[in-house]
């Protein structure tokens, strides 16, 4: 395949802080890839059912000309950021997440910002990450540093969530695939246990011989990607804990933390696990959130 039948890597623009530095992080990855990066910005056009709506017209007209100017704009900052990156720009309306999902269909990695405009990363701006995470076609990746005013990480290990189900098959490749792109290692995290009390079989099963299967299950989940990418250092890590706690502590050293869009027992389509969520809302690296491979 030639590098231009590629899929794109495509990023959200809106003009905040946070999406510039998805960009960069976008641009960055699109070469790393060998790809082209699309730039989308999505407007969204006054209902018609609102009063005066036919009046709106030099409201909507400003929509589309700022719109057009935060593209430019991105397209700068990804040169900048990845000089020679083949670059498009799309401007379109409608509603945000819905385009988004629609365009993850011909896009190999969706990239989005933590934060907006607006400013409220838990229920603005996150709730359109949520929602493109859920349900769109790619892996998604939100950009976030370690506080709203850091950049973000670009060192630092990979880090990927493991507990055997597809979608954590799918995000193992993914991570293996990221860390051999930026020559990092590899930290894989299996929590065997996240309940809030100790069960029948743990009391009556030592902690020592539950590891042990835990770890060989690990190395099992691995041992596929990991003949694909020799040249990964791979770091396995199996706790007795939650899973969104334990990556939400990797995350202050890591550069990216992967996860399945949803762990064992989810129902793809009307909840992202608990785990994603909490990740893309409070996580101190980048995110990438992805769906499970093949129907």
């Amino acid at each position: 395949m030639s590098d231009t039948a590629k899929s794109p890597v495509l990023v959200g623009v809106d003009g905040s802080v946070s999406a510039t530095q998805a960009v960069q992080w976008a641009a960055l990855e699109a070469s790393r890839r060998g790809t082209s990066l699309s730039l989308v910005h999505v407007w969204t056009p006054v209902p018609a059912g609102v009063p005066h709506a036919a009046t709106l017209g030099p409201y909507e007209d400003g929509l589309i000309e700022q719109g057009r100017q935060w593209l430019a704009e991105a397209a700068t900052v990804a040169q900048e950021a990845a000089p020679g990156i083949i670059t498009s720009t799309k401007l379109i309306n409608g509603s945000v997440a819905g385009r988004l999902i629609g365009r993850s269909a011909s896009a190999d990695l969706m990239v989005l910002g933590s934060r907006g405009l607006g400013g409220f990363t838990g229920l603005v701006v996150g709730s359109i990450a949520i929602a493109v995470a859920t349900h769109g076609h790619c892996p998604v990746v939100v950009v976030r540093g370690a506080d709203p005013q850091s950049a973000p990480r670009q060192e630092g290990p990979v880090v990927v969530g493991v507990d055997g189900s597809p979608t954590s098959r799918a995000a193992i490749e993914f991570a293996f695939q990221a860390a051999s792109l930026r020559k990092a290692p590899l930290v894989a995290v299996h929590a065997w246990s996240d309940l809030p009390v100790t069960t029948v079989w743990e009391m009556t099963t030592s902690w020592q011989s539950i590891q042990q299967r835990e770890s060989e299950l690990l190395s099992q989940w691995l041992a596929e990607s990991q003949a694909r990418y020799p040249g990964v250092h791979v770091e396995q890590v199996v706790v007795r804990d939650g899973p969104a706690h334990i990556l939400l502590d990797h995350s202050k050293s890591a550069q990216l933390v992967v996860v399945g869009s949803r762990g064992r027992g989810g129902f793809r389509g009307l909840l992202l696990g608990s785990t994603s969520q909490a990740l893309i809302q409070h996580a101190a690296c980048s995110v990438a959130v992805v769906p499970p491979s093949g129907p």
